[in-house]
């Protein structure tokens, strides 16, 4: 049955998620193997009236949209606002990207105080994969610190060469950066030392548990990237390269 626009929604206009509804739908679709013919059978409408429903969006007729959400096995919020838990930069690039590089300093300005990051190291053996693991970090001068569990994946041993990285996406504006500190790490044994990161925001683990090692990157580089959009006037000549 086709269903009938919602009367609450804008009679006869276009909604602002149209765009982005009619992209998941399309991509859902492929997932699924369907074609459009066989999800409007499904949802009962006809196809055109389902072209009308991606493209106008939730404000149009929300009843037909959840049906379409149901039948393509999600739910009917993430197939309007996209899902909550994916990865950042599923809205895709700028229409006029442009890549730099950070200076040192830049760097230590958006590693901010604290954070989340991630740690990388090797066990050196030469048979395993890297370890990588999600961190809450602190900005102790200029190292990174961060605390683990003494088992844990981010446990290693002093001199270890590795690797800590954090970044950020903003979705709307399509820009981000991302810093990568590169050093060796130096556990920290001073129990005042340690007493006093641990009571600095950001210093409860959000793990949980005691997480009594505390690990410090002492830096042998520090390097970032910056990705915003070139402004439409600016759209000439030769772009910067990072």
């Amino acid at each position: 049955m086709q269903g009938a626009p919602d009367q609450g929604g804008p009679a006869g206009g276009g909604s602002s998620n149209g765009e982005d509804v009619a992209g998941r739908v399309a991509v859902r679709r492929e997932q699924l193997g369907m074609s459009r013919e066989e999800l409007a059978t499904r949802a009962g409408m006809s196809t055109a009236y389902l072209r009308q429903v991606e493209e106008l969006g939730s404000g149009f007729d929300a009843a037909a949209l959840k049906r379409v959400a149901h039948v393509l096995g999600v739910s009917y919020e993430e197939l309007t606002s996209g899902s909550r838990q994916a990865p950042p930069g599923r809205g895709g690039p700028a229409a006029r990207p442009v890549l730099q590089r950070l200076s040192e300093g830049e760097c230590w300005e958006r590693l901010g105080t604290h954070g989340i990051g991630r740690v990388a190291h090797t066990t050196g053996t030469g048979e395993e994969a890297p370890v990588l693991v999600p961190v809450n970090f602190l900005v102790d001068g200029r190292t990174v610190v961060y605390r683990t569990d003494q088992a844990g994946a981010a446990a290693v041993a002093p001199g270890t060469r590795l690797a800590f990285e954090t970044d950020f996406v903003d979705e709307e504006n399509r820009l981000g950066w991302s810093v990568l500190v590169t050093g060796t790490a130096e556990p920290i044994t001073d129990t005042a030392a340690t007493e006093a990161l641990g009571r600095r925001p950001g210093g409860e683990p959000w793990a949980g548990g005691r997480r009594e090692l505390w690990v410090r990157v002492v830096p042998g580089e520090v390097s970032g990237r910056t990705i915003r959009s070139l402004p439409p006037a600016a759209d000439h000549g030769p772009r910067p390269t990072g």
